[in-house]
């Protein structure tokens, strides 16, 4: 049984939210909430981080709202639910970096990252296709741009998956020897 804590949710499902067993903490969290975000954003510095963070210290105040004695001091209680909730999430995440000697990324290829470049190769490409027999071109497109497999390539195209490894093979030794795919790459 699960019960509604958000209040815009609550505030949604209409005659439902009178039902909730604790008004006062539906009460309580609007006009709290924009101060307590800003708290949990302070312990994050990702606002979605931080609204998660917030949502689940409000769901551990929620459940111990019986037991709070004084509501005078719930700010103090809900922001010490975020100190502890941030704590566990910190002392639990995994690291995966690890220092060496040798940085894993390969070098950067000279103008690799220029757009102009990028879109020149791709137009280059495409005509490159377009010149290729409409069949082969067909094998390549639906084998690498719609990245189909070759047994689902063959069913497509309603021929033999050896078909389909043949002559995907030609078209690329095409692509490979196309002249002015060879000068855009340079």
């Amino acid at each position: 049984m699960t019960t509604l804590v958000c209040t815009s949710a609550s505030k949604a499902a209409g005659p439902a939210a009178q039902t909730l067993p604790y008004p006062s903490f539906s009460s309580y969290v609007r006009a709290r909430q924009p101060v307590l975000l800003r708290t949990a954003r302070s312990l994050t510095g990702n606002p979605s981080d931080a609204e998660d963070l917030l949502q689940t210290a409000l769901a551990k105040t929620y459940v111990a709202w019986e037991r709070i004695e004084d509501h005078r001091a719930l700010d103090g209680y809900v922001r010490r639910a975020l100190l502890n909730t941030r704590t566990s999430q910190w002392r639990k995440r995994k690291v995966d970096e690890f220092a060496c000697e040798e940085l894993p990324e390969p070098d950067p290829v000279p103008g690799g990252d220029d757009p102009a470049e990028q879109q020149a190769l791709r137009d280059a490409m495409w005509r490159a296709i377009m010149r290729l027999p409409a069949r082969q071109r067909a094998m390549v497109v639906l084998r690498y741009y719609e990245d189909l497999s070759e047994v689902q390539t063959a069913q497509v195209l309603g021929v033999s998956v050896g078909t389909v490894k043949s002559a995907v093979s030609r078209a690329l030794g095409k692509l490979r020897e196309d002249a002015e795919l060879g000068l855009v790459r340079q």
